[in-house]
């Protein structure tokens, strides 16, 4: 008897799998540049400090582009229901490549953050666009699919970013460019790759869906972020009970109470519709991930300060030094992710990670200048693993 052969998934947009492999090309190579500048920084920071002589002002070269690519991010969602996920896409691949190359020209660590801080709006478009469109194309159940491609993007800028910064850093001058600017000039050439592909490849019907666009929500998320990054860089010299200290403890909190305030008023158009948080799901998972991203972004950004300035490590040796903590990321990320497609369970991910990661962190808290590199990288692994573990699972949990 005749058997018929399974017919495949079809994609909510209608497109086959070479068709959606494609598009993916294009959306990776964004994606690349996203998670690649995110880690080539870290390996790098000490001697851009050094040579812009602002070390002590470090801490805002992450910030500023943290602040403007979260406040961005959700905005690209909004515009682009407006005007279309490929014209966003390119916008924000061109802002990108505007800022990387604004901040290989700094001329101080001020200068740079504020370079940074252009550079993430340019950046806020690149993973949350790569995931709507994904979300466009591909259905729920078939994500699990091509989630090797996405974590063969990440694994790769994971592993080439403290490498690469930690070379550049390392490297006096470079075809006769101070080693440490080419940690930036670098994107430029591939961001203009991922333009000239992503505007071959992503052919995408859109529908048109208007908004009401929360700018006033945005301002406000400014205005209550950035007084408390001031005193939190500010606070040691200031007093963290000095007037100006107060004064921006006030000035934060009002602008978080009036973002709070408007967005109630905003509903279902706000950046953030406090909605959500009635579901559990979301509300958990967003904790989750405030938590892990404080754990991600200050180990980043720490860890290769620890190596180099109390180890005495080079830039280049740092970013070898801490691979140890992206191979946890990866190798448990890679498993979680395995084992959630095959069984559809996830729940003991976050659990595990969870505890993994925060047991890693009190290790870490307890390394001092004579603890040796092998204990700090088993530290540093185990920090990772828990890391990884969370990220995948939350992710697929909210979706």
């Amino acid at each position: 008897m005749a058997t018929t052969a399974p017919q495949p998934v079809e994609s909510p947009s209608g497109l086959t799998h070479k068709q959606i492999v494609t598009i993916l090309s294009g959306l990776m190579l964004g994606m690349f540049l996203a998670s690649l500048d995110q880690m080539i920084v870290s390996t790098a920071i000490r001697t851009i400090g050094d040579d812009l002589h602002g070390l002590p002002a470090q801490a805002w070269v992450t910030t500023a582009f943290l602040i403007t690519s979260t406040i961005a991010t959700p905005l690209y969602g909004k515009l682009s229901d407006i005007y279309g996920r490929k014209p966003l896409f390119l916008f924000a691949i061109v802002v990108f490549i505007i800022g990387s190359a604004l901040c290989g020209l700094a001329t101080s660590m001020y200068m740079l953050a504020g370079f940074r801080a252009f550079q993430g709006i340019g950046a806020g478009g690149l993973m949350s666009l790569a995931l709507a469109i994904i979300g466009d194309i591909i259905a729920p159940r078939e994500r699990a699919k091509y989630q090797g491609y996405f974590m063969a993007v990440f694994a790769t800028s994971s592993v080439l970013g403290p490498v690469l910064g930690g070379f550049f850093a390392g490297a006096p001058h470079i075809f006769g460019i101070t080693g440490w600017r080419l940690i930036f000039y670098i994107n430029v050439p591939i961001g203009i790759a991922a333009l000239v592909v992503v505007t071959k490849v992503l052919h995408i019907d859109h529908h048109r869906q208007d908004h009401r666009i929360d700018w006033w929500g945005a301002t406000a998320l400014a205005v209550g972020l950035v007084p408390l990054l001031v005193v939190a860089e500010q606070g040691q010299s200031w007093g963290w009970g000095s007037g100006s200290a107060f004064a921006c403890y006030l000035l934060g909190l009002a602008g978080l109470a009036v973002f709070l305030w408007i967005e109630a008023r905003m509903g279902d158009e706000a950046l953030l519709p406090l909605r959500l948080f009635r579901n559990g799901v979301f509300s958990v998972g967003s904790g989750q991930s405030f938590v892990i991203g404080i754990g991600m972004f200050g180990g980043m950004m720490s860890i290769p300060l620890y190596l180099q300035i109390v180890k005495g490590a080079s830039p280049t040796k740092a970013g070898l030094l801490i691979l140890p903590m992206v191979f946890g990321i990866m190798t448990a990320s890679l498993t979680a992710g395995l084992i959630t497609a095959k069984t559809g369970r996830y729940k003991i991910f976050p659990v595990i990670g969870s505890a993994m990661l925060v047991t890693g962190m009190l290790l870490l808290a307890t390394v001092h200048a004579d603890t040796s590199l092998v204990t700090t990288d088993l530290y540093m692994l185990l920090f990772g693993a828990g890391l990884g573990l969370n990220m995948q699972s939350i992710v697929l949990a909210m979706q």
